[in-house]
């Protein structure tokens, strides 16, 4: 049984990945094209300065595009597996009691603690934008972020049971908590440098957060396709005679 769940978890999230990265490659790849011209610009000005030569890049558009779709067909798989192995272990428990429902309200739970609460303190940056010497840091705080969403979801969930007569308000408190908690007492990032465009900042920072969007939906409508078509098929073969 689990290896069948897992099974389904990774077919839908490779499909969802795939579907994602058509997302990012029409809407996201123009605002990283912008981005990368302004890159090459600058780096193309600094070395006329310093009468060097620009550093040419290791990879072309072409290969980091196919990249795009393989890591986020990858990252989909990966996602999928989870995601199925955990909607096992909460489903009949917590939540929806019918299949659609329970995977769609896993999927938005896990877009919330995972994506939305650490882009709202860390978005994501275009090309040209962030410092290289900090990256390391700044992955860090964009983890202890992802901890802090998915530690606020089991609060949530704690505190909603616990005061069963109140679980909305209850949840809403325990998930709030540690998210502005966190948000007001881990240190910002702002590294973008002065002159760069706010407009095409904030439309690829949208389209990074539309992408997975768009991941996490598709997870979460197909997985509860295929679920209610596996009880379907279970129902039958109990049914007819043999």
């Amino acid at each position: 049984m689990i290896r069948t769940l897992l099974v389904r978890g990774l077919l839908v999230g490779l499909a969802a990945g795939l579907i994602a990265a058509v997302f990012a490659y029409l809407v996201g790849e123009p605002h990283v094209n912008q981005a990368i011209a302004l890159e090459e610009a600058a780096s193309h000005a600094q070395a006329a300065a310093e009468h060097s030569h620009a550093e040419e890049e290791l990879v072309s558009r072409s290969g980091q595009q196919a990249g795009l779709f393989l890591a986020l067909a990858l990252y989909g798989m990966a996602v999928g597996g989870i995601f199925a192995l955990v909607y096992a272990g909460v489903r009949g428990r917590i939540g929806p009691r019918t299949d659609a429902a329970l995977s769609g309200t896993m999927a938005a739970t896990a877009f919330v603690a995972i994506v939305l609460v650490p882009f709202v303190k860390y978005p994501a940056n275009p090309p040209a934008v962030g410092d290289p010497d900090t990256i390391n840091g700044r992955t860090t705080y964009y983890l202890v972020m992802v901890a802090i969403g998915l530690l606020a979801v089991a609060l949530a969930v704690a505190a909603a049971r616990k005061v069963p007569e109140r679980r909305y308000l209850a949840g809403a408190v325990g998930f709030l908590a540690p998210v502005i908690a966190a948000w007001l007492l881990l240190p910002t990032v702002n590294e973008v440098p002065a002159g760069f465009p706010a407009t095409l900042l904030w439309d690829f920072r949208l389209s990074s957060l539309g992408t997975q969007l768009v991941l996490w939906s598709a997870i979460g409508v197909l997985y509860g396709v295929a679920a209610e078509r596996g009880v379907r098929r279970r129902s039958l073969a109990v049914t007819v005679p043999t």
